[in-house]
């Protein structure tokens, strides 16, 4: 009796503990909630900006920026949200940030000009950036450890499936009713979220000591930084790079600012932003593979698209259809994923998930003219499954330890490290496909010249065949042999060269990103076993 005693009194305990009220759970659901919109508003315009820009009567530069500025706008809010809590606690940040969200939505969906919306957008992003954050936080500090897992996967899905939604739901709006309905569409959630922050989480007193001791120098740097940093990595493939004097001055600021925040945060007694937490084994290995997940999971979402339209030919709604089964798996899979970590090490989750987002990567090197749907969405399906025992499980692994005063430096990091991740992902995506396709058209020529006598004997048999058929003469070509059929030969076979290029340096670019993803599954095994 005298051992049994103990052992009941522990097991009442951790029943005790287990335990999650009503409000937790509605603060915890209403916090992901914010997520997913916040995350889905960062792809939602991405299938609708040709419409957006015709109805605004902007360029294509100034149609850009639409995406841009709520990007900058997010990636600077994230690492401050830990130290605006602090100060005027989680309940009035979330409730600010959501009213900012709808009002701002609502000034975007009404938007006459393009200066207008870039404006809306901008404070649209900067009111939704602390959605993110705080929902990884409020799993932290709201549920038991026992319920991580859980509060994860609801992170997870959160964070996923917003990925494949924003395009879907942003071309299907757009093809059915107009661009701005996709921001109509934010109003009522947007109100629900506030109803649910003000009813489960309780008021906190405001410390305004904080705010005159705050970290300002650090704050600034650090928004001076990442803001030029990332309108280098939106912009500067659009003008060339380093060939822009406004690319090279924004890279110099940029170098400087996050510089001067690295050793200002440092440095400094009590930081806005606890930087030493990458010193932690688990959370700063945890954060490295962070980064690079972000830059695959980003730069994928932001490739498939682009290769479903300039290769295949799709539609924004098409392009939509195809990614709803990467949505789908992703949100089944964030919830088989916790029952999985109770059989398995969290470890051994994250590198079978990175071994299938590589496996999903390296399905496509070998695209052709016919790799459509029936290549991609198998593709798509498989990196969706282990995307989900990613995030999952590595974020359960990164706050392992961690001191619960510090979960709010933890979740602007491990975010703040996702997203800048993504940032670069995208930008060096891109960059891979220009520079690649320049080399392979550059090598495929090399065979393809009048002297080789295979080539002479297919243009001859191109320009009969065109000959026969009565195609058009290519246009602003000069007639030649055959009537100009010869010219026009010569263009079919150019836009040949041009597009086997291309299908080979998306091959090229997935091979990098599966490469990326192989090098995160050795570092899965350096992780610590998680703390009970």
């Amino acid at each position: 009796m005298s051992a049994a005693a103990p052992r009941a009194q522990e097991a009442n305990e951790t029943a005790h503990e287990e335990a999650v009220s009503l409000r937790s759970w509605v603060a915890v659901l209403g916090g992901v909630f914010g997520c997913f919109m916040a995350g889905m508003n960062v792809h939602v315009t991405n299938a609708s900006l040709p419409d957006i820009r015709g109805s605004l009567g902007a360029s294509f530069e100034e149609g850009s920026w639409i995406t841009t500025a709520y990007l900058v706008a997010e990636i600077v809010v994230i690492p401050l949200t830990g130290w605006l809590v602090q100060v005027f606690s989680a309940r009035r940040v979330l409730l600010v940030g959501a009213s900012g969200f709808l009002g701002f939505s609502l000034a975007c969906s009404l938007a006459p000009t393009i200066g207008t919306m870039i404006a809306a957008r901008t404070l649209q992003g900067a009111f939704g950036g602390v959605l993110i954050p705080l929902s990884f936080q409020l799993i932290a500090t709201e549920l038991p450890k026992s319920r991580h897992p859980l509060g994860m996967a609801l992170f997870a899905v959160a964070n996923n499936v917003a990925q494949a939604a924003g395009p879907s739901l942003g071309g299907w709006l757009t093809d059915t009713y107009s661009w701005r309905w996709i921001f109509y569409l934010q109003i009522p959630p947007a109100l629900a979220l506030i109803a649910a922050i003000a009813w489960a989480i309780r008021p906190v007193a405001v410390d305004t000591g904080r705010l005159r001791s705050a970290d300002w120098s650090g704050i600034l740097t650090m928004a001076v930084g990442l803001s030029a940093l990332q309108i280098v990595l939106e912009e500067g493939g659009r003008k060339d790079w380093f060939a822009s004097g406004g690319i090279v001055l924004l890279s110099c600021i940029a170098a400087v600012g996050l510089v001067a925040f690295v050793v200002i945060e440092v440095r400094r007694a009590q930081p806005f932003i606890n930087l030493r937490l990458l010193a932690g084994y688990n959370f700063g290995l945890a954060s490295l593979m962070q980064f690079l997940f972000g830059a695959v999971a980003f730069g994928v979402v932001f490739l498939v698209p682009n290769y479903l339209a300039e290769a295949q030919g799709y539609s924004a709604r098409d392009i939509g259809m195809v990614m709803i089964p990467y949505g789908l798996v992703q949100f089944a899979m964030s919830f088989l994923t916790p029952p999985l970590m109770r059989r398995m090490s969290p470890r051994m989750v994250i590198a079978l998930g990175f071994l299938l987002v590589a496996a999903g990567c390296l399905m496509n090197i070998h695209l052709d003219a016919d790799s459509a749907r029936n290549v991609i969405v198998p593709s798509l399906i498989v990196r969706g499954v282990g995307q989900s025992f990613v995030v999952i499980a590595l974020s359960v692994m990164a706050v392992n330890g961690v001191d619960k005063t510090q979960l709010g430096s933890a979740s602007g990091v491990f975010n703040m490290v996702r997203n800048v991740g993504g940032a670069i992902g995208i930008a060096v995506v891109s960059q891979i496909v220009v520079e690649r396709q320049k080399l392979h058209m550059a090598r495929i020529g090399e065979a393809v010249t009048p002297y080789a006598q295979a080539f002479q004997e297919r243009m001859v048999l191109l320009a009969r065949v065109i000959s026969r058929l009565h195609v058009p003469r290519a246009e602003g070509l000069p007639h030649g042999r055959f009537d100009g059929t010869y010219e026009t030969a010569l263009a079919l076979v150019n836009q040949r060269v041009i597009r086997e290029a291309l299908l080979m340096a998306y091959s090229d670019t997935f091979l990098i990103a599966g490469l990326a993803m192989l090098a995160c599954v050795a570092g899965a095994f350096g992780l610590r076993g998680v703390k009970s």
